[in-house]
């Protein structure tokens, strides 16, 4: 009678033991991205997201990035309305302010539905229509990137180039051709959001429909496309760019050598071309760390791939991590147009009413007069 009462006992643990394995196992979930931004997670899951990094750190730093994001480009749209779009750089600095601005106006909302103050629908709107306009904008500054480095390396490579009215055409259809295809791009990812969440803890995915899974997978392979095919070009550009400079001081260094010149108009001459490398800055720091941290975090995502709750966190936070860092691309951007175009800092000191002396020290230029292009291809007069 023992043996059998022991027995019997030893196999209601078993149950007990088995149906609290199972109720574990119900409670865990592992989310499903497939494109970054999904923001909300099972509530009481053993893997969640919520901690202090989420919803407290980041929220604070995105509050402070919109109120400095939005000052900065506030004034940039304001003296941007005021030059003319007489170059081809010109053309895409307009386009990458306005880029700038709307992803700014993002930020509010990731601030509330990070920090877990968003109501349901508020995050509902951040995954169908806030979140798509976020990645927009990035890809739309980094094919903007692109083009400017193209830019900066044929006015490098032929300084004398001019700029006619019929190629100034061209490039402000090729900058309405790029925003089009992005826009019709990430639509879809709208439309095909419109599922009702059943549980307030929902993921972006979970609003999604079979074809907006499918959609979103195309999308973030169009974009790593994007990102990859300018990283090269930026690359490729700036290596030339390095290249011509290089000859550029040789060719000054025999000069000074001679007795043809003196050191200080060098000095000022060095810290000129160094400007022109604020576009490559901007574009490795903002863009290039994300992208390498969205490889391992989206295989993390996956079903195919297995990865313990630990390196799953870590992942998410190492990408949310370069997230921000692609964010302060909004604030960094104004330095682009101060420093490396003259039509830029001249109307923003008329404004202002500093005197023209100003703008020489801040730039390291002897004289902050429209000079016009020169054989290094520098944008002083965003030429």
């Amino acid at each position: 009678m023992k043996t059998r009462s022991s027995v019997n006992v030893i196999k209601q643990h078993k149950i007990l033991l088995l149906g609290r394995m199972a109720l574990m196992e119900r409670n865990t979930t592992w989310p499903l991205s497939l494109f970054p931004g999904n923001h909300s997670h099972t509530n009481g899951s053993t893997c969640s997201r919520d901690n202090v990094l989420k919803t407290v750190v980041f929220p604070v730093l995105y509050s402070f990035l919109f109120l400095v994001g939005l000052l900065l480009n506030a004034v940039a749209v304001w003296v941007f309305f005021r030059i003319p779009s007489k170059s081809h750089f010109i053309i895409y600095l307009k386009n990458i302010v306005v880029a700038d601005v709307i992803m700014t106006f993002t930020f509010p909302f990731k601030v509330l539905s990070d920090s877990n103050l968003a109501s349901t629908g508020l995050r509902i709107f951040v995954c169908r229509v806030s979140s798509v306009l976020f990645y927009l904008t990035m890809y739309i500054s980094i094919l903007f990137f692109g083009l400017i480095s193209i830019d900066r390396c044929r006015k490098t490579l032929r300084p004398f180039r001019g700029t006619t009215a019929a190629r100034l055409a061209r490039r402000k259809l090729l900058s309405g051709a790029i925003w089009t295809f992005l826009l019709v791009l990430c639509l879809p990812n709208v439309i095909l959001t419109r599922k009702t969440p059943t549980s307030p803890y929902f993921k972006c995915s979970n609003l999604k429909t079979e074809g907006g899974l499918y959609w979103h997978e195309v999308v973030n392979h169009v974009c790593q496309v994007i990102f990859w095919s300018n990283l090269v070009t930026v690359i490729v550009c700036y290596t030339l760019i390095t290249k011509e400079l290089y000859r550029s001081y040789a060719r000054s260094a025999g000069g000074t050598v001679s007795g043809e010149s003196t050191g200080k108009p060098h000095q000022a001459k060095r810290k000129m071309n160094a400007n022109v490398f604020l576009v490559l800055a901007v574009f490795f720091v903002c863009f290039v760390p994300f992208h390498f941290a969205r490889v391992p975090y989206t295989m993390s995502q996956t079903q195919r791939v297995l990865f313990d709750c630990n390196l799953k966190l870590f992942f998410f936070q190492l990408k949310e991590s370069t997230l921000f860092l692609s964010s302060l691309n909004s604030v960094l951007d104004p330095l682009i147009y101060f420093f490396l175009c003259k039509s830029f800092r001249t109307t923003l000191f008329k404004t202002l009413r500093l005197p023209p002396g100003a703008c020489s020290r801040l730039t390291g230029r002897g004289s902050d007069t429209d000079t016009g292009s020169n054989a290094l291809g520098n944008s002083s007069a965003c030429a």
